[in-house]
């Protein structure tokens, strides 16, 4: 049975600053799904209340006195894993980038720490955090030393890219859940990858930045924010930013625009994805990962029908099914994967550049 399906998601919010700890209280409480069953104010009593409480989720301030947030994160995940959402205070790229390490120790999200009832954003941020903690209650929880690959036998075997390769450009679309997958498929590229990438992740407002920062510290794999104008790098990895669509013209450079929203978002995967289909056609790999809703999917199918080799993630590995789900209705993708399977389909479709690196 779903949490939420005749009993309540139980909350653990863990938070030293007790003015924070009452706003998040309120808003989880709030909302007749979730039940909020203990605070903590530190590090070490949450790892206690971990223990002791079994919230279905817990919310995790990563600056905190005795244990920070990484290190309950971790001591979490080890001795009774589960779902962990950090909340952050800060839009300092460095304080995002640092917040999205916890998803190394485990964490499956990443939130903004919500806004008082008088701000402007206020009901927005409310209904972000409310979503989020009620989506990532229905994600299966791993523990984190038995982390790692699941043995090759339940693995998808990856195809072989079609006949319009090597591909000139890879475009990807991700939203909830996708930050750790994007990750896993950056970190199995190889070296010397031949082709630009150029990445929608919905993402909190103020997130684009620290995001661009921890995936090319933790991949290895160079990334940075999309500038306007700018011409596209094989081998480099380019992150849609705030509020602005990001797509192609001609072959290899980026526009930027504040167009109106594409289903509610700006960026939107739509936006990308159609302007791929019309520049890159057959020379392309369209790839659209977990979130929620339907963006991007009806546009996969457009790369689909250009020639593009196009790919979704399968449902046993998406946090959220909505996107990928979509586009595997709609007939958009050649190919349902695993995310290192996506990045094994990858590697054959796109040219190792002559870089002169060892392979």
């Amino acid at each position: 049975m779903r949490p939420g399906h005749g009993h309540h998601i139980t909350v653990l919010v863990v938070d030293d600053s007790a003015s924070s700890r009452e706003l998040l209280v309120g808003l989880l409480n709030g909302d007749p799904q979730l039940q909020v069953v203990g605070v903590a104010g530190n590090g070490e009593d949450a790892v206690a209340a971990a223990q002791r409480l079994r919230p279905d989720v817990i919310t995790m301030d990563i600056h905190m006195p005795v244990l920070d947030g990484f290190a309950a994160t971790r001591r979490i995940m080890e001795h009774c894993p589960t779902r962990i959402v950090m909340v952050t205070a800060s839009s300092i790229p460095d304080d995002v980038a640092a917040s999205f390490r916890a998803m190394e120790a485990g964490a499956l999200a990443v939130l903004a720490k919500p806004v008082g009832p008088g701000h402007p954003h206020f009901a927005a941020n409310k209904a972000e955090v409310l979503r989020t903690v009620k989506l990532m209650a229905e994600v299966k929880v791993v523990r984190r030393r038995a982390a790692g690959n699941p043995p090759p036998a339940t693995r998808p075997l990856a195809p072989e890219p079609a006949a319009g390769m090597p591909a000139r450009l890879v475009a990807i679309g991700a939203s909830t859940g996708g930050p750790p997958v994007l990750h896993t498929i950056l970190s199995k590229l190889q070296p010397g990858f031949g082709a630009p990438i150029v990445i929608v992740q919905h993402i909190s407002s103020g997130f684009s930045e620290g995001l661009a920062q921890w995936l090319a510290q933790a991949s290895g794999f160079p990334v940075r924010l999309a500038s306007h104008g700018e011409a596209l790098q094989a081998g480099v990895a380019y992150i849609a930013p705030d509020h602005l669509h990001t797509r192609v013209q001609g072959i290899g450079r980026i526009v930027l625009s504040d167009e109106p929203p594409e289903y509610g978002l700006r960026p939107s995967v739509s936006c990308l994805f159609r302007s791929v289909a019309q520049e890159y056609g057959a020379q392309a790999v369209g790839v659209l990962l977990t979130g929620m809703g339907r963006d991007g999917a009806a546009e996969l199918k457009l790369m689909r029908e250009a020639g593009a080799l196009t790919l979704a993630q399968d449902r046993a590995s998406a946090v959220v099914h909505g996107m990928p789900g979509e586009a595997v209705k709609l007939g958009a993708a050649a190919h349902v994967l695993d995310p290192p399977s996506i990045a094994a389909v990858l590697n054959r479709a796109v040219r190792r550049a002559e870089t002169g690196r060892a392979p």
